[in-house]
Parts: C-alpha cells; sequence; structure tokens
C-alpha cells in the first residue's frame, strides 16, 4: 500500500456523505505498497481502508478483483470486505480517481515468516482456491507466461544492466521454462501476488489476505510456487527446506495436488521466479530517480530461479520426505 493521489478534507468530507460510516476521528494515508493510494479512515463505529486506484490497475478490472474479496469474505475467509455506498454501489470515483472503501483487517505482516506461519499460509491458500469456485468473472493473467517475452523485449539490451552477457542469459532462461510448461493442470482464480506482506498475522494466527489486485485465472499450483519463492528463501538466499515442507503440508491438508501438479512444482516455481524477476528488471530500469517508491532488487528473483534450474527433482521442496 502507497499514497500517490492526496486526497483534501474538503473533498473527503464530500466523499463520505454518501456511505453510512459515522463520524470521522482521524484519516491518514499508509506508506506501504507500490500499485495503489490507500488511507486509513478511522470513525466512532470503525476502522476502514480506503483505497484509490491508480493507473496501473486497469478499471474494468476492479469489478472482478471485488467479487473475489466479496466471495471469499462471504465464505468465511478473512479477507476485506467491501463496504456499500448508501446506494448500494462499491466503486466510487474520489480525486479523479475509481476508489472504495473496505473493512480494516487487524494484525501485522511477518519480515520473518516462521514455520507455523508457512503451514497458515498453505492451509489459507488452498481454501482460497477451493472458496472462489463461484467467481463468475474471468480475468487472464496478464503477467503470465504469455507476457515473459514481450515483457524481456521491452527491457531489450537494458537487461546487462544487471550484469554483462544478462540479456542472452534471460532469453536462454526463459526459452527453457516456456519449453516445458505445463499444460492440462487444475486451474481456478489465483491471488498471484500472496507475498508475506500481503499476509496479516497476530502471533502465528492468520488473522487477514489483502491486496487482490494481481487476481487472476491461471494454474492453481503456479500460485502455490508463487508462494514458496517469496515465504520460502532466507534473506542470504537460500532455501529454507523446513519451510517449504510446512507449507506444502499445510496446503494439501485442504487440497491434495495431482501426480502431475506435483511434477510441475519446480517449472511452476522457476516461472514464478521469472515473472518476478522481469517485472522488477522493467520497474529498476523504467522508474526515475526521483519516483515515490523504490524499484526492487531483481536479482533476488535471478538466485531464486537459479536454484530451482540447479534441482533434480520435487523432494528438493520437501515432497515426499
Amino acid at each position: 500500500m502507497a499514497v500517490y493521489t492526496n486526497v483534501d478534507d474538503a473533498a473527503l468530507g464530500t466523499f463520505l456523505e454518501a456511505y453510512d460510516l459515522g463520524t470521522v476521528l482521524s484519516f491518514a494515508g499508509i506508506a506501504e505498497g507500490v500499485e495503489n493510494s490507500n488511507y486509513l479512515l478511522r470513525t466512532d463505529r470503525a476502522h476502514y481502508i480506503l483505497t484509490l486506484y491508480e493507473k496501473r490497475v486497469e478499471r474494468s478490472d476492479l469489478p472482478f478483483f471485488i467479487e473475489v474479496m466479496e466471495v471469499l469474505a462471504n465464505s468465511g475467509l478473512t479477507c476485506p470486505l467491501p463496504v456499500p455506498a448508501r446506494d448500494g454501489t462499491i466503486l466510487q470515483e474520489l480525486a479523479g480517481r475509481p476508489c472504495a472503501v473496505f473493512t480494516f483487517l487487524d494484525g501485522t505482516w511477518s519480515r520473518y515468516p516462521n514455520r507455523e506461519k508457512c503451514a497458515e499460509l498453505g492451509r489459507t491458500l488452498a481454501h482460497m482456491h477451493l472458496n472462489c469456485a463461484p467467481v463468475t468473472r474471468r480475468r487472464a493473467n496478464a503477467l503470465g507466461p504469455d507476457a515473459w517475452r514481450s515483457l524481456l523485449g521491452s527491457i531489450g539490451d537494458r537487461a546487462d544492466v544487471v550484469g554483462d552477457g544478462m540479456k542472452d542469459a534471460i532469453r536462454d532462461r526463459l526459452d527453457t521454462i516456456l519449453t516445458g510448461w505445463p499444460s492440462g493442470l487444475p486451474t481456478g482464480v489465483i491471488h498471484a501476488d500472496l507475498f508475506p506482506n500481503n499476509v496479516l498475522f497476530i502471533g502465528d494466527r492468520l488473522t487477514g489476505v489483502i491486496d487482490f489486485y494481481f487476481a487472476c485465472d491461471d494454474i492453481l499450483a503456479y500460485d502455490l510456487g508463487i508462494c514458496m519463492n517469496s515465504w520460502c528463501f532466507e534473506p542470504d538466499g537460500s532455501f529454507n527446506l523446513t519451510k517449504s515442507r510446512a507449507m506444502l503440508k499445510g496446503y494439501q491438508s485442504v487440497r491434495p495436488l495431482s501426480e502431475a501438479e506435483t511434477e510441475a512444482i519446480p517449472i511452476l516455481a522457476a516461472g514464478s521466479a521469472m515473472r518476478f524477476f522481469l517485472t522488477r528488471l522493467y520497474d529498476w530500469i523504467h522508474t526515475p530517480a526521483d519516483a515515490l517508491v523504490s524499484p526492487k532488487d531483481p536479482m533476488e528473483y535471478w538466485g531464486i530461479l537459479r536454484f530451482h534450474q540447479s534441482v533434480s527433482g520435487t523432494t528438493a521442496y520437501g515432497i515426499g520426505l
């Protein structure tokens, strides 16, 4: 979460006339994140999150994201619930941006998740995959395998800014991944960005999942690969087998993986690493020096990708151990 669009008191007051939220006690921007502008709104009744959707989020995708959150919240899974205005509508406009108000979730995210948190994340991810079945809208993965070649093309020779010969090395690894990309695996709605900072805990108890703005339809086990990459590697780049085994065990306690899904874990995890490496590299190259948010180092995910392409089988992830 972050703030890119400022909202003054007068605009906020006019906007809130459409809602029945109580008397405003405080209103402050939330500094974290990279995609949208987010504010914490505190009233005499409750806390809320006001999200203004910035230009990187397509307005036409918002009904899908909101439906996913509504379906999950109604299924009992803890995620932000859209708060309708008095007329029942969810999407509004404020400061020239589409926006919505959501319920506030208690908890904090874990910078160094332990084994117990990884297991809880695995169970929750599986519940999300199962509980999203009623979602009626569809959204293709705009940053899935079909987009990776064009993304690399938009980076071009500038890939070498992170290392000599990187453009060719990236192309070779991408060719390997796309050649072996699996088909016929179970698909459905995935979160596609379930990093630790999008999951809230109180102690080891998971209290909420947030930021569904990359959610889409894709291979379910690909979502698991995204989580393994963002939760199971240590700051020094080493892979934590104990965390991976706990996450996979937690996931399969709710939704067992098929044999084909299990065998595809290495390449799905490698594909996830390639996706985040490419998007981080793009941002690394294209983000102006005076930007509000600093780009993340893409080489973290290059190291993760190298790990996945070095393993000899699924036991490297704790499967079957």
